[in-house]
């Protein structure tokens, strides 16, 4: 189901009954279109995630946890202004559109009562956050501005007027106007059909809602009756994701939809969170690391073209031999050779005495024609070697690149940060920073993720190759055990024991293979081996080291398992 008006009606009273009354504390801009108002209420942080993405644009209690940004942005400064300390009266819904009112009191510079609504569109693309002056309806900013240029009917400008969506010429079905309900159901009883006129009927249903509720309205009884019943359900939410037939999941504000598999959660919040997690992790890193993507792909690309060339390159050294025998035989049959001739037949010594035809320059003399065929040898001899050499180091790029993009897709926005910093250290990336000093202070390594194994045993997962180099060859123990997965690109792991059980071997070994290229493989290979024996060679790329005598161990990544681990 989507963001649809009937699950925003719902979305609304849960917030209404969380956030009412309850006083903002902190306000942050973690992402382009989206912001979040942390509220203080009976103890505890509610944060207020009010998302104007296009692709999962939402209202929502998140809690996901996010990293601020250093610079706020403008919009976040106005809201800090406006709404710091400010205390939120009610939440409202526009009809049964996708449009959230949050009505706050707080004070301005003066001290006075100022009325301020902040207000999500959830319309797709054109989905905004809107901070208005209420006593003159007077766009204090949004999230995204819209000029003229973009909309005639109505910008969303600083200092402009607050103009509500067009209207629908549709009916609110909360108000239960019901009078051609009758008709519509003896006028269309193809379901499908009847899901369609329902949209165009009444206001806010998503295609997923229409068809539930065509279902209902064909069930046994009367009409009018379960299409109260339908949308008390909005009223009385049990949240809950239920798994389609084509492996995909979908949120609904009660369990109308067709499904085995339902899921309950005891808010609409936390089943968005839970929906939303990977889906908008994802999402994100795509947007943030968009630049790196690129980066890393040409990388590859340049040098994978680089490898054909080398290896071309080598397959033509192959014949050096010929040169080399063709100099040597023309040396011994010199006196045969005249000057002027453009080719030559004499016995190979080296076949059998088979006759070999040589071509000749007829510019040169005989023993120059002879050097010229050394020559050309001791030149692809010594071709032979840098390509040799050349194409180790493009193969170890190659890797090198491949850990970093691997890195990319299982990071989570904040990991991006040490990844450009890897990369601008590396000569990949200029600095992002414009004017920036040569000498820059370094920010820290963050710290790996945390696991604790089944017996208490403490595990670290670097995330990037600073990490893992820091981890490594830094934090951990000469006597701990380090795990990484067989010649795939992935994490560094460390089991803080010198002496493992095997279950926490294991476990360690599964999230070295679920941190890395193979976690959608089964029977990964896992090297384990004791740190001491680790060392990284000089002038290395980071996170490469090499080792020797370790053991290893096949696991199939489990998912279920590293979060019981995490937590």
């Amino acid at each position: 189901m989507s963001f649809d008006g009937a699950f925003t009606h719902s979305m609304t009273q849960e917030l209404n009954n969380q956030l009412q009354s309850a006083r903002v504390s902190k306000i942050s801009q973690p992402y382009p279109n989206e912001v979040v108002l942390t509220f203080r209420s009976n103890r505890q942080n509610l944060p207020l995630l009010l998302s104007a993405n296009p692709t999962y644009a939402r209202a929502q209690i998140s809690q996901i946890p996010y990293v601020n940004p250093e610079k706020p942005t403008n919009f976040t400064m106005m809201l800090r202004k406006y709404l710091g300390g400010a205390v939120l009266k009610h939440v409202t819904q526009l009809d049964n559109d996708r449009v959230m009112n949050f009505a706050f009191s707080s004070r301005n510079e003066l001290g006075d009562e100022i009325e301020l609504t902040l207000i999500i569109e959830i319309m797709a693309r054109h989905s905004n956050v809107i901070l208005i002056d209420r006593s003159t309806m007077t766009v204090l900013d949004a999230i995204k501005h819209v000029g003229s240029d973009q909309n005639r009917y109505r910008t969303l400008l600083p200092g402009s007027t607050y103009i509500n969506p067009p209207a629908q010429d549709l009916i609110n079905p909360f108000e239960l106007n019901t009078d051609d309900l009758n008709n519509m159901l003896s006028q269309f009883p193809n379901e499908d059909v009847l899901a369609k006129e329902l949209q165009h009927t009444y206001q806010g249903l998503g295609t997923d809602t229409a068809k539930a509720l065509a279902r209902k309205l064909h069930e046994p009884g009367d009409a009018t009756q379960n299409f109260a019943a339908f949308f008390s359900g909005f009223d009385h939410p049990q949240p809950t994701l239920s798994e389609l037939s084509n492996n995909k999941t979908q949120f609904s504000a009660f369990p109308y939809v067709e499904s085995e598999h339902n899921q309950s959660f005891d808010s609409l919040s936390a089943l968005l969170d839970f929906y939303f997690q990977d889906k908008v992790e994802k999402d994100r890193v795509q947007q943030q690391g968009s630049t790196l993507i690129h980066v890393v792909n040409n990388e590859l690309k340049k040098n994978r073209n680089k490898v054909k060339k080398l290896n071309k390159t080598l397959l033509e050294t192959e014949s050096a031999d010929d040169y080399r025998i063709k100099g040597e035989i023309l040396t011994t049959y010199l006196s045969q050779v005249e000057r002027g001739m453009t080719e030559i037949t004499l016995p190979n010594f080296y076949d059998d005495e088979k006759p070999l035809k040589i071509s000749l320059s007829n510019q040169i003399s005989p023993s120059q024609n002879a050097q010229k065929f050394f020559k050309k040898y001791n030149k692809l001899q010594t071709a032979v070697e840098f390509v040799n050499e050349q194409l180790a180091e493009t193969k170890q790029e190659i890797a090198y690149l491949e850990s970093v993009m691997s890195q990319i897709e299982l990071a989570k926005p904040g990991d991006l940060v040490e990844i450009r910093l890897e990369l601008e250290e590396g000569g990949y990336l200029r600095h992002h920073e414009k004017g920036q000093k040569k000498k820059v202070r370094k920010p820290k390594v963050a710290k790996p993720d945390q696991f604790t194994a089944s017996d208490g045993t403490a595990i670290e997962v670097g995330k990037n190759n600073l990490q893992n180099d820091q981890l490594t060859l830094k934090t951990a123990k000469k006597t701990d055990i380090w795990l990484h997965v067989k010649d795939i690109p992935g994490s560094h792991v460390i089991i803080h024991d010198s002496d493992p059980s095997e279950q926490t071997l294991l476990e360690a070994a599964n999230l070295a293979a679920y941190f890395s290229k193979g976690r959608q493989s089964s029977t990964v290979p896992v090297d384990y081996i004791q740190v001491k024996k680790i060392r990284k060679p000089n002038g290395a790329k980071p996170g490469f080291v090499v080792y020797e005598g370790q053991k290893t161990v096949f696991v199939t990544p489990d998912e279920h398992l590293v979060e019981q681990l995490a937590k």
